[in-house]
This record gives C-alpha cells, structure tokens and sequence, in this order.
C-alpha cells in the first residue's frame, strides 16, 4: 500500500528524534551503572546520525517500526547499585522502550488538547499518530528476540544453559527474525494488539480526573 507524503514525514521526524532518545536512554542507563563504554563509542549523544541503523531506518519508514544500532554495553563495568551483570543489562534494555513510551504519553496528551481546537485536524492526526509510532517502537523492541532489548530482559529470568543456548545461536535467530518480518506479516496484528493496550491505558492516565476527553 502506498504510502502519503504527510506520513513519510511524520515518521521520518519520528526516525530523528524517537530513535537517537531510544539509544540515548540505552546508553546514559549503562553509564549511570558505571559502564562507559558508550560514551567512548560517542553514543551517549542525541545525535541521530550516531544511532541510526540503515535497514532499520527503511523499515521504520515503510513499515511503522524498526531499530537503530546497538549500543555498545560492557556488564563487566557495572559497579554501582549494586547490580548483577545479567540486572544491569536488563535495566539498560528497558530504558529504551521506556523512553518510547514516556514519548507516547507526552505525544497522546498534546493529541488530545488539539482537540480543543477546531481547526487542529491535521496537527491532531499527526500527534496521534507520532504517539502510535513510539507505542509499536516500545513494544516492538521489547519482544523476547534476539537483537531486539526484550532478548536481554529475558535473559535475565532464564538459567544459565539457557541464555548460552541464545547466545549460540543468535545468528540464525536473527536472521529467521528477519525473514519473518520482511516477508510476512505474522506480528503485525500482535502489534497492533499491544499498542491498543498501551494506548488505552494512555487514555485512562489522561481522563482521570475529567480534563481531558476519554477517547476509547
């Protein structure tokens, strides 16, 4: 399906703020644990020319959601909190998606005060839908999958033999990932469903209280 001009931007603006917060996140949560390898790398930036991954900035082009390029993490450099290696790079994974989702609750709430304004059809649309593109990013990257942030959160509740087993074989996991979401659209309704979820929860946050319209 073709896609609008209008949207191609909206992701595009998307593509150079959401992702460059996304890894940043990665990267300050690692330094705050004491590793700084990031910011060697010259990660620990807002840059979005420093994060963003080729293919996975096509796909968040085409398609509505993708990725950037890792963060470079050394666990061995977790010394403070007193957080395990497997805890830290659990916490510094989280803090990715999360920073998606802190976007797509700010977005929601700015989507539904334009909808005071009668005139603000066109800016409301695009809130919304900036909203929506952070809410997939978050979910999309916290899917237990190796490359995506999920695989290190679950790696932190599997046995050892386990995550071994993972690591083994991330290549081909990968790469049958990859097939899976370049030629079939076998998470797109998962997706969805998930970000109806979160969305929905965004509009009961936002109607407490009565001063914003509830939407669902």
């Amino acid at each position: 399906m073709p896609i609008s001009l209008e949207n191609l931007v909206i992701r595009a603006f998307v593509l150079l703020t959401a992702m460059p917060i996304h890894e940043c996140a990665h990267a300050l949560t690692a330094y705050w644990l004491g590793d700084r390898t990031a910011e060697y790398e010259g990660r620990l930036t807002l840059n979005p020319f420093n994060h963003l991954d080729l293919m996975g900035s096509i796909m968040i082009l085409f398609a509505g959601f993708g990725w950037a390029k890792p963060v470079p993490i050394n666990p061995l450099n977790f010394r403070k909190h007193n957080v395990s290696m497997r805890g830290g790079m659990a916490i510094t994974a989280i803090a990715g998606p999360l920073s998606n989702l802190i976007l797509g609750l700010l977005f929601f709430i700015l989507f539904k005060v334009s909808l005071f304004q009668f005139d603000a059809v066109r800016a409301s649309r695009a809130l919304l839908m900036i909203c929506q593109i952070n809410v997939i990013l978050a979910v999309f990257n916290l899917l237990p999958i190796y490359p995506l942030d999920g695989s290190k959160v679950l790696n932190y509740f599997l046995p050892g033999n386990a995550v071994e087993w993972l690591e083994e074989h991330a290549m081909m996991i990968q790469v049958v990932f990859m097939g899976v979401i370049l030629v079939t659209d076998l998470l797109d309704y998962p997706l969805y469903f998930l970000q109806q979820i979160v969305l929905k929860g965004f509009d009961f946050l936002t109607s407490m209280g009565g001063l914003l319209p509830a939407i669902f």
